[in-house]
């Protein structure tokens, strides 16, 4: 039987008609009474389609698939579906980790594996109560004229971080691996790539059109960093130090 519910993501309401009841148990804290703005359905051709789809990569990234289950992949087609239709209302899924450290986001990114959530646990465990996880894995960001919001969302990685909250977007750091603790300002065009595969894509024209029309427009709005750090605990203090300005270049902590 066909499970119907209503969920809030980014300030918009989104009707939800799922198969299995997995993805009502996740978005469970996001439900919502509210009239939707767009509504999302799922068919079994969805989820295969997410099979191939997680096959394919697996293939690419030289390593065997995973046999995940039929109600684990509806909850990805769901979520695709659900990024095609936020993207009418300036809303852009990202592939990061973003924690709020006294009520202002930072994002870090980079490729799967090199140490997002690590260094994002290192700020939580640096800043205790002041720091908030507000996604480790796939929020959203709300791109305005002049600012931009990321949220929490059900999907929030392997180890389920997430809160549903709100925090404007104050950096992007493209994290990668290091000895030593370096921050470096970067332009757009820089970081322009990394924006892009890091983002969803749209398969139609128009929708990748409108994504990258997003992608540009959060480069302009957000300061963007390269972060090179290993994974002891003054990295924290280095990134968030040079995140807020605490010159282009900054070294080891002491």
């Amino acid at each position: 039987m066909a499970e119907k519910f209503n969920i809030m993501l980014a300030g918009q309401t989104i009707g939800v008609q799922s198969i299995y009841s997995e993805v009502r148990d996740l978005c469970r804290d996001y439900l919502t009474d509210n009239a939707p703005d767009f509504c999302v359905a799922t068919t079994p051709e969805d989820i295969e389609r997410e099979r191939r789809q997680s096959e394919r990569e697996a293939e690419l990234e030289g390593r065997k698939p995973e046999h995940y289950s039929d109600s684990y992949l509806e909850t990805l087609a769901v979520y695709r579906k659900i990024a095609d239709g936020l993207l009418d209302y300036d809303v852009l899924l990202f592939h990061g980790s973003v924690i709020a450290v006294d009520g202002i986001g930072y994002m870090f990114t980079a490729k799967s594996g090199t140490g997002k959530s690590t260094h994002a646990r290192l700020w939580r465990q640096h800043f205790g109560d002041r720091a908030v996880m507000v996604n480790d894995d796939k929020p959203l960001l709300k791109i305005m004229d002049n600012a931009v919001v990321a949220y929490g969302t059900p999907w929030g990685g392997k180890h389920y971080l997430s809160n549903n909250i709100s925090a404007p977007l104050k950096a992007i750091g493209v994290l990668s691996r290091s000895e030593e603790n370096h921050v470096k300002i970067i332009d757009k065009l820089d970081a322009l790539p990394m924006l892009c595969q890091q983002s969803y894509r749209p398969k139609q024209k128009e929708r990748m059109i409108k994504a990258l029309s997003l992608i540009n427009k959060l480069g302009n709005l957000v300061e963007l960093y390269q972060l090179e750090c290993n994974m002891e605990p003054d990295a924290a203090v280095v990134s968030f130090e040079g995140l807020n300005g605490g010159g282009p270049c900054v070294k080891d902590h002491v």
